[in-house]
Protein backbone atom coordinates (compact mmCIF):
# COMPACT_ATOMS: atom_id res chain seq x y z
CA UNK A 1 0.00 0.00 0.00
CA UNK A 2 1.48 3.31 -1.07
CA UNK A 3 1.33 6.48 0.97
CA UNK A 4 0.48 9.56 -1.10
CA UNK A 5 0.42 13.30 -0.43
CA UNK A 6 -1.61 15.55 -2.74
CA UNK A 7 -1.23 19.30 -2.40
CA UNK A 8 -4.10 21.01 -4.16
CA UNK A 9 -7.73 19.82 -3.92
CA UNK A 10 -9.00 21.26 -7.19
CA UNK A 11 -10.59 19.06 -9.84
CA UNK A 12 -7.32 17.47 -10.99
CA UNK A 13 -6.07 16.75 -7.48
CA UNK A 14 -9.48 15.43 -6.43
CA UNK A 15 -9.62 13.00 -9.36
CA UNK A 16 -6.16 11.69 -8.46
CA UNK A 17 -7.05 11.41 -4.77
CA UNK A 18 -10.29 9.50 -5.33
CA UNK A 19 -8.72 7.09 -7.80
CA UNK A 20 -5.73 6.38 -5.57
CA UNK A 21 -8.07 5.69 -2.65
CA UNK A 22 -9.93 3.22 -4.89
CA UNK A 23 -6.55 1.59 -5.55
CA UNK A 24 -6.11 1.21 -1.77
CA UNK A 25 -3.44 3.85 -1.29
CA UNK A 26 -3.25 5.93 1.86
CA UNK A 27 -4.04 9.44 0.65
CA UNK A 28 -3.51 12.73 2.44
CA UNK A 29 -4.80 15.88 0.74
CA UNK A 30 -3.72 19.41 1.65
CA UNK A 31 -5.32 22.67 0.50
CA UNK A 32 -5.59 26.16 1.98
CA UNK A 33 -9.27 26.33 1.01
CA UNK A 34 -11.51 24.95 3.75
CA UNK A 35 -14.40 24.31 1.36
CA UNK A 36 -12.19 22.13 -0.87
CA UNK A 37 -11.04 20.11 2.13
CA UNK A 38 -14.61 19.66 3.36
CA UNK A 39 -15.63 18.39 -0.08
CA UNK A 40 -12.91 15.72 -0.24
CA UNK A 41 -12.38 14.68 3.38
CA UNK A 42 -14.89 11.81 3.22
CA UNK A 43 -13.15 10.28 0.19
CA UNK A 44 -9.55 10.10 1.47
CA UNK A 45 -7.56 8.79 4.41
CA UNK A 46 -6.80 12.27 5.73
CA UNK A 47 -7.22 15.90 4.68
CA UNK A 48 -5.75 19.05 6.17
CA UNK A 49 -6.11 22.77 5.68
CA UNK A 50 -2.65 24.20 5.11
CA UNK A 51 -0.26 26.19 2.94
CA UNK A 52 2.04 24.17 0.69
CA UNK A 53 4.54 27.04 0.65
CA UNK A 54 4.90 27.01 4.45
CA UNK A 55 8.00 25.01 5.29
CA UNK A 56 7.11 24.49 8.94
CA UNK A 57 3.67 23.17 8.02
CA UNK A 58 5.15 20.76 5.48
CA UNK A 59 7.63 19.48 8.06
CA UNK A 60 4.73 18.49 10.34
CA UNK A 61 3.46 16.17 7.57
CA UNK A 62 6.61 14.03 7.53
CA UNK A 63 7.31 14.48 3.82
CA UNK A 64 9.92 11.72 3.61
CA UNK A 65 7.32 9.17 4.75
CA UNK A 66 5.25 9.52 1.57
CA UNK A 67 6.01 7.32 -1.44
CA UNK A 68 4.97 10.09 -3.83
CA UNK A 69 3.96 13.74 -3.49
CA UNK A 70 1.67 15.35 -6.08
CA UNK A 71 1.56 19.12 -6.57
CA UNK A 72 -1.69 19.81 -8.40
CA UNK A 73 -1.76 23.61 -8.29
CA UNK A 74 -1.61 24.19 -12.04
CA UNK A 75 -3.44 27.53 -12.03
CA UNK A 76 -1.17 29.01 -9.32
CA UNK A 77 2.26 28.57 -10.81
CA UNK A 78 4.35 30.51 -8.31
CA UNK A 79 2.78 28.55 -5.45
CA UNK A 80 3.29 25.31 -7.37
CA UNK A 81 6.95 26.11 -7.98
CA UNK A 82 7.63 27.01 -4.34
CA UNK A 83 5.82 23.91 -3.08
CA UNK A 84 7.68 21.65 -5.49
CA UNK A 85 11.03 23.08 -4.43
CA UNK A 86 10.22 22.74 -0.71
CA UNK A 87 9.08 19.14 -1.07
CA UNK A 88 12.35 18.28 -2.78
CA UNK A 89 14.40 20.04 -0.10
CA UNK A 90 12.47 18.24 2.66
CA UNK A 91 13.42 14.84 1.27
CA UNK A 92 10.40 13.81 -0.76
CA UNK A 93 11.03 10.46 -2.43
CA UNK A 94 9.22 11.47 -5.63
CA UNK A 95 7.58 14.76 -6.61
CA UNK A 96 5.07 14.87 -9.46
CA UNK A 97 3.91 18.39 -10.38
CA UNK A 98 1.28 19.73 -12.72
CA UNK A 99 2.08 22.24 -15.46
CA UNK A 100 -0.19 24.14 -17.81
CA UNK A 101 2.41 25.07 -20.43
CA UNK A 102 5.91 24.15 -21.63
CA UNK A 103 7.65 26.96 -19.75
CA UNK A 104 6.14 25.85 -16.46
CA UNK A 105 7.23 22.29 -17.17
CA UNK A 106 10.86 23.35 -17.62
CA UNK A 107 10.93 25.41 -14.42
CA UNK A 108 9.30 22.67 -12.35
CA UNK A 109 11.82 20.10 -13.55
CA UNK A 110 14.67 22.46 -12.69
CA UNK A 111 13.30 23.12 -9.23
CA UNK A 112 12.75 19.69 -7.75
CA UNK A 113 10.03 17.91 -9.73
CA UNK A 114 10.92 14.34 -10.66
CA UNK A 115 8.09 14.26 -13.16
CA UNK A 116 5.75 16.84 -14.63
CA UNK A 117 2.26 16.11 -15.92
CA UNK A 118 0.70 18.40 -18.48
CA UNK A 119 -2.88 17.09 -18.72
CA UNK A 120 -4.25 19.66 -21.17
CA UNK A 121 -1.48 19.04 -23.71
CA UNK A 122 -1.44 15.29 -23.20
CA UNK A 123 -5.19 15.04 -23.64
CA UNK A 124 -5.14 17.29 -26.71
CA UNK A 125 -2.42 15.20 -28.38
CA UNK A 126 -4.25 11.99 -27.61
CA UNK A 127 -7.57 13.26 -28.97
CA UNK A 128 -5.97 14.76 -32.09
CA UNK A 129 -4.12 11.53 -32.87
CA UNK A 130 -7.19 9.38 -32.23
CA UNK A 131 -9.41 11.35 -34.59
CA UNK A 132 -6.78 11.89 -37.30
CA UNK A 133 -7.63 8.47 -38.75
CA UNK A 134 -10.70 6.22 -38.72
CA UNK A 135 -8.39 3.28 -37.97
CA UNK A 136 -7.05 4.66 -34.68
CA UNK A 137 -9.25 3.74 -31.72
CA UNK A 138 -6.84 4.86 -29.00
CA UNK A 139 -3.15 5.33 -28.28
CA UNK A 140 -0.73 5.80 -25.40
CA UNK A 141 2.75 7.29 -25.42
CA UNK A 142 5.10 5.18 -23.30
CA UNK A 143 8.57 6.75 -23.63
CA UNK A 144 11.41 7.45 -26.08
CA UNK A 145 9.11 7.55 -29.10
CA UNK A 146 7.50 4.18 -28.31
CA UNK A 147 3.70 4.03 -28.49
CA UNK A 148 0.92 1.56 -27.84
CA UNK A 149 -1.86 1.85 -30.43
CA UNK A 150 -5.31 0.29 -30.56
CA UNK A 151 -6.02 -0.05 -34.28
CA UNK A 152 -8.37 -1.64 -36.78
CA UNK A 153 -6.36 -4.19 -38.78
CA UNK A 154 -5.54 -3.31 -42.42
CA UNK A 155 -7.70 -5.02 -45.06
CA UNK A 156 -4.68 -6.72 -46.64
CA UNK A 157 -4.02 -8.59 -43.38
CA UNK A 158 -7.38 -10.36 -43.42
CA UNK A 159 -7.22 -14.11 -43.97
CA UNK A 160 -3.47 -14.23 -43.30
CA UNK A 161 -1.63 -15.76 -40.39
CA UNK A 162 0.18 -13.30 -38.18
CA UNK A 163 3.42 -15.15 -38.90
CA UNK A 164 2.94 -14.55 -42.63
CA UNK A 165 2.63 -10.81 -42.11
CA UNK A 166 5.76 -10.89 -39.91
CA UNK A 167 5.73 -7.21 -38.95
CA UNK A 168 7.88 -7.87 -35.88
CA UNK A 169 10.83 -9.04 -37.96
CA UNK A 170 10.35 -6.60 -40.83
CA UNK A 171 9.42 -3.45 -38.92
CA UNK A 172 10.14 -4.12 -35.20
CA UNK A 173 6.46 -3.71 -34.36
CA UNK A 174 4.86 -6.09 -31.88
CA UNK A 175 1.22 -7.19 -31.99
CA UNK A 176 0.53 -7.66 -28.28
CA UNK A 177 -3.13 -8.68 -28.32
CA UNK A 178 -6.08 -8.89 -30.69
CA UNK A 179 -9.64 -8.03 -29.71
CA UNK A 180 -12.25 -10.10 -31.52
CA UNK A 181 -15.97 -9.99 -30.72
CA UNK A 182 -15.25 -8.42 -27.31
CA UNK A 183 -12.78 -11.19 -26.53
CA UNK A 184 -9.06 -10.50 -26.08
CA UNK A 185 -6.74 -12.99 -27.77
CA UNK A 186 -3.03 -13.48 -27.11
CA UNK A 187 -1.96 -14.11 -30.72
CA UNK A 188 0.61 -16.58 -31.98
CA UNK A 189 2.24 -16.88 -35.40
CA UNK A 190 -0.65 -19.20 -36.38
CA UNK A 191 -3.42 -16.72 -35.51
CA UNK A 192 -5.45 -15.88 -38.63
CA UNK A 193 -6.45 -12.23 -38.85
CA UNK A 194 -10.16 -11.54 -39.38
CA UNK A 195 -11.86 -8.52 -40.90
CA UNK A 196 -13.21 -6.97 -37.70
CA UNK A 197 -10.14 -7.64 -35.54
CA UNK A 198 -8.64 -4.83 -33.49
CA UNK A 199 -4.90 -5.05 -32.85
CA UNK A 200 -2.96 -3.61 -29.94
CA UNK A 201 0.49 -2.87 -31.34
CA UNK A 202 3.67 -1.57 -29.75
CA UNK A 203 6.45 0.22 -31.57
CA UNK A 204 7.85 3.45 -32.96
CA UNK A 205 5.08 5.86 -33.95
CA UNK A 206 6.53 6.55 -37.42
CA UNK A 207 6.75 2.84 -38.21
CA UNK A 208 3.22 2.19 -36.96
CA UNK A 209 1.82 5.02 -39.09
CA UNK A 210 3.68 3.72 -42.14
CA UNK A 211 2.62 0.08 -41.82
CA UNK A 212 -0.98 0.84 -40.91
CA UNK A 213 -1.21 3.59 -43.55
CA UNK A 214 -2.45 6.14 -41.02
Amino acid sequence: MKSVLIIGAGQFGTHIAKRMEELRCEVMVVDNNEDCINDIVSYVTNAKIGDGTNEEFLRTLGIDNFDVCFVTLGSHFQTSLETTSLLSELGAKKVVSRATNDVQMKFLLRNGADEVVYPEKQTALRIATKYASDNILDYFHLENGIYLYELKVPKDWCGKKLGQIDIRKKYKINVLTIKRNNEVIMPSAETVIQADDVAFVLGDSKDIHKIFKL
